[in-house]
């Protein structure tokens, strides 16, 4: 079993900054990928960011230049920094690992860009 657990979210400012956290726990030790999703009322869940264990990053096109992804291995742990935030940035933010081509997901992190 895994269990990955977000951090980090809340209300902010239009141009502001936050940095989403996640830290995986159980039984697996290493994942293929790391990375996160959002869903914002109405639409479909849609990949933010992702990162390989190889170090290999994708972006969605609205967030490239403003976001960044990071992972850190040993702790099973991956961040999403997130800059110059606009209102349509507003979503559930989740957590993603893939091991052996399974997926996990986190609950959820609450992201809310409104002046």
């Amino acid at each position: 079993q895994v269990q990955l657990v977000e951090s980090g979210g809340g209300l902010v400012q239009p141009g502001e900054s936050l940095r989403l956290s996640c830290v995986a726990s159980g039984t697996i030790f290493t994942f293929n990928a790391m990375g996160w999703y959002r869903q914002a009322p109405g639409k479909q869940r849609e990949l933010v960011a992702v990162m390989t264990s190889g170090g290999v990053t994708n972006y969605a096109d609205s967030v490239k230049g403003r976001f960044t992804i990071a992972s850190d291995a040993a702790k099973r742990s991956v961040y999403l920094q997130m800059n110059s935030l606009k209102p349509e940035d507003t979503a559930v933010y989740y957590c993603n690992a893939v091991s052996v081509g399974k997926p996990y997901w986190g609950q959820g992190t609450q992201v809310t860009v409104s002046s």
